[in-house]
C-alpha cells in the first residue's frame, strides 16, 4: 500500500508515481499476452495523417481496447488485492473499473497520445474521485516517450476538441513548460486523477514501448445518465454490487490474479 507521503502527493498534485508496483513475473505475463494480441491482430493503429480520418502510413499508435474480453489475466488484474487497496486509498470505497486498454508505440515510428484529461471523456462531477493507473510494461524513458503530466491541472478548466492526429481521440492545449516527465522501470505505475492533463511522446528509441492503462471511479460518482463517451460495461470491484466478477463475467474472477500470472509465466514462448 502507499505511504502517507505518497497519498498526500496524489491529493496535493493529482498524481503519484510508484516504482516496482508489479513484479518481474507479473510483467512477463503481461508481455506474454501483449505478444499474443499482436499475433492475433487484436488492436489497431489509431494514428492518422493529421486530418483525424486518413490512416497514417508513417506513425503508429497501436491501441488494444478493451482488454477484459481478450485476456483472463487483464480481466483479473483490477481484482488484485494490491490494486484494490491502493485505489481505495486514493479515491475511496466502493470502486468500479471503468476502462482498460494498452497503447503500443513501436521504435521510431511510435507516435504519442496528445494532451488530454480523462474527464474530457468521462465527465464525472468530481474528477478527483476517479484515477487512472498507467503501467510501464517496458522501461519507460524520456527517449521512448514516457508519460508526461501537468501537476494540479485538475484545477484548470480545459476545453477539449478532436485530435487531428487520431481517428477518435480528444485533445486539449496546455503549456508544455508545465509538463513533468515520469520515467519508470517496467512494473512501475503512475496514478493520476481524471482531471490531470497528460500525454505521451514519440518513441525515438530502437525498441517498442507499451503502456497499460486502467481507469477506476468511486461508485458514488458514476454519472447518470452516462455521458456520450462514458463506458457502459462497468465492473463492480468492491461494495454491495460487487460479486467478484460473477455478475459481469459469469465466473468468479476475484482471487485469480496469481493463478493467471503463473499460467502465463509457465507457458512456453510462442
Amino acid at each position: 500500500m502507499l505511504t502517507t507521503q505518497q497519498v498526500e502527493h496524489f491529493r496535493n498534485y493529482g498524481y503519484v508515481p510508484v516504482e516496482n508496483f508489479f513484479n518481474n513475473d507479473e510483467i512477463r505475463a503481461m508481455l506474454h499476452e501483449l505478444e499474443r494480441f499482436k499475433r492475433e491482430g487484436l488492436g489497431h493503429n489509431v494514428a492518422t495523417e493529421g486530418d483525424g480520418t486518413t490512416p497514417s502510413d508513417v506513425d503508429v499508435n497501436y491501441q488494444i481496447i478493451p482488454l477484459k474480453d481478450k485476456s483472463h489475466l487483464f480481466r483479473s488484474l483490477p481484482f488484485h488485492d494490491l490494486v484494490l487497496e491502493t485505489v481505495n486509498q486514493l479515491i475511496g470505497d466502493p470502486v468500479v473499473r471503468v476502462l482498460d486498454q494498452i497503447f503500443l508505440k513501436p521504435g521510431h515510428s511510435g507516435t504519442g497520445t496528445d494532451w488530454h484529461q480523462d474527464n474530457g471523456y468521462f465527465q464525472v462531477a468530481d474528477p478527483t474521485k476517479g484515477t487512472a493507473m498507467w503501467v510501464a510494461m517496458h522501461d519507460a524513458t524520456i527517449a521512448n516517450g514516457t508519460l508526461h503530466v501537468v501537476p494540479n491541472s485538475h484545477q484548470m478548466v480545459l476545453e477539449h476538441g478532436r485530435d487531428p492526429g487520431s481517428n477518435h481521440h480528444l485533445h486539449t492545449e496546455v503549456d508544455d513548460s508545465l509538463a513533468v516527465p515520469i520515467p519508470l522501470a517496467a512494473g512501475g505505475v503512475v496514478f493520476f486523477n481524471f482531471g490531470i492533463a497528460h500525454s505521451t511522446r514519440r518513441n525515438n528509441s530502437d525498441k517498442e514501448r507499451a503502456g497499460l492503462a486502467y481507469h477506476f471511479l468511486n461508485t458514488n460518482y458514476v454519472p447518470t445518465p452516462f455521458p456520450k463517451f462514458f463506458p457502459k460495461d462497468l465492473v463492480h470491484l468492491t461494495g454491495t454490487d460487487s460479486t467478484g466478477g460473477e455478475k459481469e463475467f459469469g465466473v468468479r474472477v476475484a482471487g485469480s490474479w496469481e493463478d493467471e500470472v503463473r499460467k502465463l509465466v509457465d507457458a512456453p514462448s510462442a
